[in-house]
């Protein structure tokens, strides 16, 4: 296998697709006390996960709580010795990721044992509206900022191809391993979702082309990600020659799309098996 000079930067963005991101999704920003804020789900229709992720940026902080619609705190941090001095900022969590399935229900006998939450499950426990960030500095001056969970989730992208440099992909209908269409329309039918995933607009596209290479391997820090508008009219991204430059021949690599809607809900659609500068061909 021939290796190419590697690129100074681990990851490639187009100069138009991240001037895109700003008509894209995005945190709520400002959000109160709060330079930014966001709660939002999380979904791998090709994994079959899902989880509850949320952030939030402040000032000097010693004391961040996340608190939900029913007045509930469903998150807490504390900084305590040096950090209590120094103070934080920013915070991302994300909760576990459970089969969105019964794993007794696919052909894989090894997630037998697996936890799982079912998409309604999942809406059950997290109750939408509006979630409040108090936090607190260390002269116990308070800060406030709020945000909206919702259950506008966005179809699982479909048809992902890689071929001679060009990515190219097509709207979805269901949320892949973690509910078909029927069963969606029946949670549209039950008031669990507010609207049909399919019917969900996409606010932006994120496409991201990674090697699939073993831990360690200098050559999986060469990412290529992007986004495009969610109005795009074409589904097709070209992958830059500089970038495939970068990496040696007959490299594994894997593709990721995902769907993101206007509350920052995002469904991502995961493919494997792509030979990127294919010569002799990738080996399993």
């Amino acid at each position: 296998m021939t290796t190419k000079p590697r690129l100074q930067q681990a990851s490639i963005c187009l100069a138009t697709a991240t001037a895109l991101l700003s008509l894209g999704a995005g945190a709520t920003e400002p959000c109160g006390d709060f330079g930014e804020c966001k709660t939002l789900v999380e979904i791998n229709s090709s994994d079959g996960d899902i989880g509850f992720h949320f952030l939030s940026d402040g000032d000097e902080l010693t004391v961040t709580r996340l608190v939900d619609p029913d007045g509930s705190i469903v998150f807490r941090a504390r900084a305590t010795n040096a950090l209590e001095e120094q103070t934080f900022t920013e915070l991302f969590a994300e909760s576990a990721e459970p089969l969105c399935f019964d794993p007794l229900t696919d052909d894989d006998p090894e997630n037998d044992d697996e936890d799982f939450r079912t998409l309604e499950e999942f809406i059950e426990l997290w109750t939408p509206g509006v979630y409040t960030l108090v936090g607190r500095n260390p002269d116990a001056e308070r800060a406030v900022g709020r945000t909206v969970l919702g259950f506008d989730l966005p179809a699982a992208p479909t048809n992902l191809a890689y071929s001679g440099g060009l990515i190219t992909w097509a709207p979805g209908e269901d949320l892949g391993e973690c509910a078909d269409a029927a069963r969606l329309q029946q949670l549209v039918d039950m008031g669990k979702l507010p609207e049909h995933p399919e019917n969900v607009s996409v606010a932006a596209w994120e496409v991201v082309l990674e090697p699939d290479v073993d831990d360690g391997d200098a050559v999986g820090d060469e990412i290529f990600s992007l986004r495009i508008g969610g109005a795009a009219n074409s589904l097709a991204v070209s992958v830059p020659p500089e970038y495939l430059a970068a990496l040696p021949e007959d490299t594994p690599a894997k593709l990721e799309i995902g769907a993101i809607g206007a509350q920052d809900n995002a469904t991502f659609t995961e493919i494997g098996d792509i030979c990127l500068n294919e010569n002799e061909g990738c080996i399993d």
